[in-house]
């Protein structure tokens, strides 16, 4: 099994209080990678929160394709993060040229874009930059978007985060998404190693979904940009929120009833029987097989714990207000947040979706059985 560690603070912390966290639980990761999603910056990204960053891993000759690329597009740099590595190279960390993250002024003709419309072209510009370097593996894009950063890598987490000076204050942030990888069922590829994004919506997953070819079958064939590479089936997530909040409209408490919906039984007295009885039909392909656990953040900057039917994956969330943790293991939690009033700590069932809003006052938890606030 991975181990998952996600933190959402008031105040900016560092990606290694996340790491550090995936280190006592490191009996359920073996070193095979690390993931990480960062957003809410604080640092030098605090005052351009809304230019599009790159993150990702390239070569020398990658950079200088990126550099042409972006200045053809009509992106001009902004800021860029100098990652050096330090110290003794981590056991199975390759040898890279180059660590990016940067932040970039859109092109000049996107000023009058909406929002939705700018987003769709930092989507297909990170897509076009991930075909151009598959082949020779030159390019290697994470993300592109405002208010984000994500850095994979593989080796152990801890030798890696120590290796890339993640303890850094430039890097600091209010949200958290950290994964420790168990290779189970793929090759170690860096595109398998979660957490997983797309436009402002990103997940993570402990577990093995045993549905994913009917799944990424259907997703890929709705003609979505950015539905496509799977080389992790943990990847399908992050899709399915982004179809049911971007594309159905529909609010967060949604997903739980498309990946996991109520059996007909349990539906037959829910106030919204009707809808979830149709949402049930339509989205029948999407519907998951466990077990998972699966931490995800959404574009208000919420923070999520669901878990899957069989409910065969640990998962806990605690802390306090300004600060909370998501955690696959309590020993994760312990060592985050130690003063929190342990009684309070939640750890969601099936039909439970734990989140923490915003403003990180609270853990909030929705259940299946409730009413949902559909759209009119």
């Amino acid at each position: 099994m991975c181990r998952l560690f996600a933190l959402t603070s008031s105040e900016p912390v560092s990606p290694m209080d996340a790491i550090r966290a995936l280190d006592v639980m490191r009996e359920g990761h073996d070193g095979s990678g690390v993931g990480l999603y960062l957003s809410d910056l604080g640092g030098p990204f605090e005052s351009m929160k809304g230019s599009p960053i790159l993150s990702g891993i390239f070569t020398d000759a990658g950079v200088e394709r990126l550099d042409a690329f972006m200045s053809a597009k009509g992106f001009t740099l902004k800021h860029d993060l100098a990652i050096t590595p330090r110290g003794p190279m981590p056991t199975w960390t390759p040898r890279r040229d180059r660590y990016i993250v940067r932040t970039y002024d859109i092109p000049a003709a996107w000023n009058d874009l909406s929002e939705d419309e700018k987003g769709l072209g930092y989507l297909k510009t990170r897509l076009e930059l991930k075909h151009m370097g598959l082949a020779d593996e030159s390019i290697t894009v994470f993300s592109f978007w405002p208010d984000t950063v994500m850095i994979k890598e593989i080796g152990d987490p801890l030798q890696v985060g120590e290796y890339l000076g993640l303890d850094r204050p430039e890097i600091m942030s209010r949200l958290v998404l950290a994964q420790g990888r168990q290779n189970t069922n793929y090759a170690i590829n860096l595109y398998a190693c979660h957490p997983f994004f797309v436009e402002g919506i990103s997940t993570m997953t402990n577990g093995e979904n045993t549905a994913f070819i009917p799944i990424r079958d259907y997703l890929a064939a709705q003609g979505i940009p950015g539905y496509e590479g799977y080389n992790s089936d943990s990847e399908v997530f992050t899709h399915i929120l982004h179809y049911t909040i971007k594309k159905l409209g529909l609010p967060f408490e949604a997903y739980k009833h498309i990946i996991t919906p109520l059996k007909d039984h349990e539906m037959s007295a829910h106030p919204d029987r009707e809808f979830l009885s149709k949402l049930k039909q339509i989205c029948r392909r999407l519907i998951i097989d466990g077990p998972n656990c699966v931490i995800g953040c959404l574009p208000d900057k919420s923070m999520f714990m669901v878990q899957d039917s069989k409910k065969l994956r640990p998962g806990v969330v605690g802390g306090r207000p300004g600060i909370y943790a998501f955690s696959s293991e309590i020993c994760g939690l312990d060592l985050a947040i130690p003063d929190r009033d342990k009684s309070q700590d939640f750890q969601p069932m099936h039909l439970d979706s734990a989140i923490v809003g915003p403003d990180r006052q609270e853990i909030k938890v929705c259940r299946q059985t409730q009413p949902l606030a559909l759209p009119n």
